[in-house]
């Protein structure tokens, strides 16, 4: 990384993205793990739980599209996000005096619908501040939100070992609040104005573009395979008599492989083979991890195994967002990313969670076989995601 391509990142506002990327995912990093706990310590049942998260991700599928769209007929990307991290905030906060569902739920709502928008909204005005690599790369903003999210993580145990579970609100109300001050600074490259038209008819645009359709679907798939892991890895290391710290190792080699190679390693290698091959890769790598998964429990194996979600995750990640860009105008960028974070990322995880209850029920370790068949669904996409 030369002297010029720092100063260039530094003009193209890298600096402000980094404090955006690390506030808004420190803030999801100190909150989301012990959401549900909070919920339970403030009187909810695991039914009224599941119920207000059910609520919560049905809504998001519905305002993060609606938002993307809204901010790009009236070129309101960067007043978007402010107003949706400053609404997520303030309903974090929201739960603090709360106690039972009636009192939880109007907080729980308000933080699903602020929350709906931030990560697709952020990418777009991300990757059009990096101008496809020419200011900065993409993911060296998105790696510091990794890196973010991890440190938090880490912290909110401290915090909530020190002053209690409401800490770890607090200060997750108070980083949401500070990612919305820091995305007023941002910077915004202005595009031609979609036409003014119901928000159904930009995504019906966007859907009648074969090679977007089948970036959502690839990504669908190969995300979708990891819900087995991320909902019951830990619970299969433990039965195998995994200790918690080990397990918490083989947890944090997965996220330190995302942020390298968020940082490092994936611009460099999509340049060489191709954002196409790049979803084969990232397919391809996931479906070795969950096999390996489904195979054995002796550590090194797992540890190789999460080393893979750098490939799995972090690299289609960055294959997906860089096939948007080619694949969908400038003026609707932002309704792209959201259809791709609603439908790419947030529902096939839901439906994915759903079945892979059953599947781990039924067979226990063997269900990670069907999810390396899921990740390898997606090949027979790749060719018709290259430039015809």
């Amino acid at each position: 990384m030369g002297a010029d391509t720092i100063s260039a990142g530094w003009r193209g506002g890298l600096a402000r993205f980094l404090i955006l990327y690390g506030t808004l995912y420190g803030a999801y990093g100190v909150l989301s793990p012990i959401l549900p706990g909070f919920l339970a310590a403030r009187g909810l049942d695991p039914g009224a739980i599941g119920l207000l998260l059910a609520a919560a991700g049905a809504l998001r599928l519905v305002v993060g599209p609606l938002a993307g769209s809204w901010a790009d007929r009236r070129q309101a990307a960067r007043p978007i996000l402010a107003a949706s991290l400053a609404v997520a905030g303030l309903a974090v906060l929201a739960h603090l005096p709360g106690a039972g569902f009636a009192q939880l739920i109007g907080p729980g709502l308000l933080y699903a619908a602020g929350t709906a928008a931030p990560a697709p909204l952020a990418d777009a005005l991300a990757l059009a501040a990096a101008r496809g690599g020419a200011a900065f790369q993409y993911g060296w903003v998105r790696a510091a939100g990794s890196a973010a999210f991890i440190a938090a993580s880490a912290t909110a145990g401290w915090l909530i070992a020190a002053l209690g579970l409401p800490a770890a609100l607090w200060a997750s109300g108070v980083l949401f609040l500070a990612a919305s001050a820091a995305s007023l600074a941002l910077p915004t490259r202005r595009t031609q104005s979609a036409t003014v038209e119901p928000p159904w008819r930009g995504f019906a645009v966007l859907v009648a573009l074969p090679r977007f359709r089948r970036t959502v679907l690839a990504a669908a798939l190969v995300i979708g395979a990891h819900a087995l892991h991320d909902g019951f890895a830990m619970i299969l290391w433990r039965s195998a008599g995994i200790p918690a710290g080990v397990a918490g190792l083989l947890w944090s080699v997965s996220v330190a492989a995302e942020v390298l190679v968020f940082l490092l390693v994936g611009p460099p290698l999509l340049a060489r083979i191709g954002l196409p091959a790049g979803i084969a890769a990232a397919a391809c790598a996931g479906a070795l991890r969950w096999a390996v998964l489904g195979a054995t429990v002796w550590v090194p194996a797992l540890a190789a195994a999460e080393a893979l979600h750098g490939l799995s995750f972090a690299l289609l990640h960055l294959a997906c967002l860089g096939l948007i860009e080619e694949t969908t105008p400038p003026e609707r960028r932002a309704t792209a990313l959201a259809l791709y974070g609603t439908l790419g990322l947030g529902l096939s995880g839901v439906l994915a969670t759903l079945a892979s209850g059953w599947l781990f029920g039924a067979f226990g370790a063997k269900a990670f076989w069907a999810m390396a068949a899921l990740s390898l669904a997606a090949l027979p996409l790749v060719p018709g995601l290259r430039t015809r």
